[in-house]
């Protein structure tokens, strides 16, 4: 892959990111499956189109979306982590779904094509643009005049309890020394990027977007069983980075995440809340 503006990013999802991710990918589709599930919703895919999965991880919403589109239809699935891409490539595609090409590829700055698209689609792909005004004004090209955009990313981490509880009650009980700076930019790349929807819609505007619909949505996530929830919430995001940091704390952070999460199993496993915009807007 070549040098772009996106280069922490692809270093960062190439490296320990992308094989923990890739490594927890069952787990993780099962989490987030619900917040794409209303996306894709919200996306309307008709069949015979042919459609682009930003940040595609690994697979799963591109193999709903081939199967949407059906097999007149195609899919082409995107990402700039060779691990996570290595997973899709390998998901078992039904007889009567689309075709889909997986391409390692940066969205912001790759040539996607001119007016190739019918549609784009991301579940939580387009946060970790360096230059998002630059990354949609490209996707925008790629679509056909009668093209629409349609993705789902994080509100603020206030509204997200699944990962602000156990993160509060383990920088609670850390050292005030051994808590990490808070960000010195809240809307660097990053999961609550787009955090603030009038940042959504300035840049979408400017891109080329008619007015978005930036709507809110909440669904309990989860699914795992105690001890897989806790494993997982320590592997991937803020949690994962502190053991990383100090991996002396683990069974106590291990604990504290324990303690926060018990009380949200149910007999189908842990569930707790998420809350994210689901963003849809049409070419202008």
């Amino acid at each position: 892959m070549t040098q772009t503006a996106n280069a922490a990013q692809e270093e960062y999802w190439n490296d320990r990111a992308g094989r923990t991710w890739a490594e927890f990918h069952v787990q993780l589709d099962r989490q987030i499956e619900p917040l794409g599930a209303a996306a894709l919703a919200a996306l309307a895919p008709a069949p015979g189109e042919t459609i682009l999965d930003i940040g595609c991880g690994a697979g799963q919403t591109s193999v709903a979306l081939a199967l949407r589109v059906g097999a007149r239809g195609a899919v082409v699935g995107a990402d700039i982590s060779a691990p996570l891409l290595a997973v899709a490539r390998q998901r078992p595609l039904p007889t009567e779904a689309a075709a889909v090409q997986f391409h390692l590829l940066d969205a912001q700055t790759a040539d996607l094509g001119r007016e190739r698209f019918d549609a784009a689609f991301s579940r939580f792909g387009v946060m970790f643009f360096s230059d998002p005004a630059v990354a949609f004004a490209n996707i925008r090209s790629a679509l056909k005049p009668s093209g629409r955009l349609c993705f789902v990313c994080w509100r603020a981490l206030s509204d997200n309890p699944w990962m602000q509880e156990p993160l509060a009650a383990v920088l609670a009980m850390l050292p005030p020394a051994m808590s990490p700076p808070a960000p010195a930019d809240p809307l660097a790349p990053g999961p609550f990027a787009f955090a603030d929807p009038a940042r959504i819609r300035t840049l979408l505007l400017a891109a080329g977007f008619a007015e978005p619909r930036i709507a809110p949505y909440d669904a309990r996530v989860g699914g795992g069983d105690l001890e897989g929830t806790v494993n997982l919430a320590q592997r991937v995001g803020p949690l994962g980075a502190l053991l990383r940091d100090y991996p002396d704390h683990r069974d106590l952070i291990t604990d504290t995440v324990r303690r926060v999460v018990s009380p949200y199993l149910t007999p189908q496993g842990v569930f707790m809340r998420a809350g994210v915009w689901i963003v849809s807007a049409a070419v202008n």
